[in-house]
């Protein structure tokens, strides 16, 4: 074992990420692991009991969390200048096409990915959206290869009912050839539209008319997370984004792929 190391970062292919993160948990190091947590909930609940029996802080790296863009959304809604949240609309689309012998080529394998772009990067959106709008009672979904032929779905849409009444829907896709990173939320009192969530900028519609909002990543998108992260472990507090987050979008992906 090595003293100097006091935590890891896991970035493997998914079906690894419950067994090494146990594994480093038993030997006494805290975990920041990649997304999706893991490919089942069971996967996310051994993970979590793993980490508190051994005393060590577990994280999941769903960065867009901290984007300042994603904060102030945070805000508006809170403060009801909008109204209430009626729906929600994001894409998500990424042409997707490896070869064989690409290095990411794994994503295309069920067993070791656990699903397509919902599972890869449709989480991302799950847990913006459960942050912005809370928990999510109901969850209908389509999957399907539209374009090509895979173990795992090249195109799908989730159609969700937040507790708090509002509906939603994500639709993420490898086949689409125009990329798409769009969040639209329309209020009783407003709307908000983001053309590209990475990007931060966003236009506000109110009863008092329309502004224009910027609100910048960081230069390094990942770096507030693993901040917050070492800080957690420093202050010996729980990260922002903790294994109990993961396992929540996890949920989530479960229901939409059964």
């Amino acid at each position: 074992m090595d003293y100097e190391i006091d935590a890891i970062y896991i970035a493997t292919p998914v079906h690894l990420h419950a067994e090494q993160a146990i594994a480093a948990a038993e030997r006494g190091k805290h975990v920041l692991c990649e997304k999706p947590m893991a490919l089942n909930v069971a996967e996310c609940d051994r993970m979590i009991d793993a980490c508190r029996t051994n005393d060590v802080k577990l994280g999941v790296a769903y960065y867009r969390h901290f984007y300042p863009v994603v904060r102030r959304v945070k805000e508006l809604i809170d403060s009801g200048e909008l109204g209430v949240p009626i729906v929600v609309q994001v894409n998500a689309f990424e042409w997707f096409n490896p070869e064989p012998t690409a290095a990411r080529s794994w994503l295309l394998k069920k067993e070791l990915a656990g699903g397509g772009p919902m599972f890869d990067f449709g989480c991302h959106r799950i847990e913006v959206l459960l942050d912005l709008l809370g928990d999510i009672s109901d969850v209908k979904s389509t999957l399907a290869n539209v374009f090509f032929n895979r173990e795992v779905e090249d195109t799908a849409t989730a159609m969700f009912r937040f507790e708090r009444g509002t509906c939603g829907t994500l639709t993420v896709s490898h086949a689409a050839r125009e990329p798409q990173d769009s969040f639209d939320l329309f209020c009783t009192e407003g709307s908000i539209h983001i053309p590209v969530l990475n990007e931060g900028t966003m236009r506000v519609l109110t009863k008092d008319g329309e502004r224009i909002e910027t609100h910048p990543n960081h230069n390094n998108i990942h770096q507030p997370l693993i901040e917050d992260f070492a800080m957690a472990v420093l202050e010996r507090r729980e990260p922002i984004v903790t294994g109990e987050v993961g396992r929540q979008v996890a949920l989530i992906e479960e229901k939409i792929y059964t």
